[in-house]
């Protein structure tokens, strides 16, 4: 599957059902789903996984699932995302083979260059923000960072971390495909409409490059 522009990944938050959030960010206009659940087992991942991909594939969405190999090969899913300290992306990437979507975290310009030479789809690159959602041991990286990577690597870069309507113009402008929330539609009172507020945002965004 195809990323198109721009990207809204909705992230899912350990704090309720996964594929509750999943669906109201779909309704919303979510391009793409990450399952996240660092304490789930694997069989209620694969359960989750299972339902969360039908829904995306109702909308034309993506589903990738966090970390999991094992389960996004299970559940056929569009691919994972991964961290620094998770499988390696080259071993990855052999067994989920050339199609699947890769995602990598990363938060500096060497991380990306590798991430990008060892065969990823899209990285996701923060935190840019301040960010409650996630314990974070370093500052921000701000949006120049985007502007720094974008000019060096060709995959799309998805924008993470604090991200919301009031700053994620300058993500866009700085060059993002796209972000990456948890919080921002996870935790809102209205998630549908907190999925699609942030869309419409990104596409006024890029209309006015």
């Amino acid at each position: 599957m195809l990323l198109t522009s721009p990207l809204l990944c909705c992230i899912t938050a350990e704090n309720s059902c996964p594929v509750e959030q999943a669906e109201k960010a779909l309704e919303g206009g979510a391009t793409m789903i990450q399952l996240r659940h660092k304490s789930a087992s694997g069989s209620q991942l694969f359960i989750w996984t299972q339902k969360i991909h039908a829904l995306c594939r109702h909308h034309q969405a993506v589903c990738i699932v966090n970390d999991r190999v094992d389960i996004a090969l299970a559940a056929d899913t569009d691919g994972v995302h991964l961290g620094q300290e998770d499988l390696p992306l080259t071993e990855a990437r052999k067994l989920l083979g050339k199609d699947k979507i890769i995602g990598a975290t990363v938060s500096t310009a060497d991380e990306a260059k590798i991430a990008q030479r060892e065969g990823c789809s899209y990285i996701g690159l923060g935190h840019i923000f301040p960010t409650n959602s996630k314990k974070k041991d370093s500052e921000p990286v701000g949006p120049g960072r985007i502007r720094e990577i974008t000019a060096i690597i060709s995959v799309p870069v998805l924008a993470i971390g604090g991200i919301d309507t009031s700053n994620v113009c300058d993500a866009i402008r700085a060059g993002a495909n796209g972000v990456a929330v948890i919080s921002a539609v996870s935790q809102a009172a209205d998630p549908v409409k907190a999925a699609a507020e942030l869309l419409k945002t990104m596409q006024s965004c890029r209309q006015s490059l």
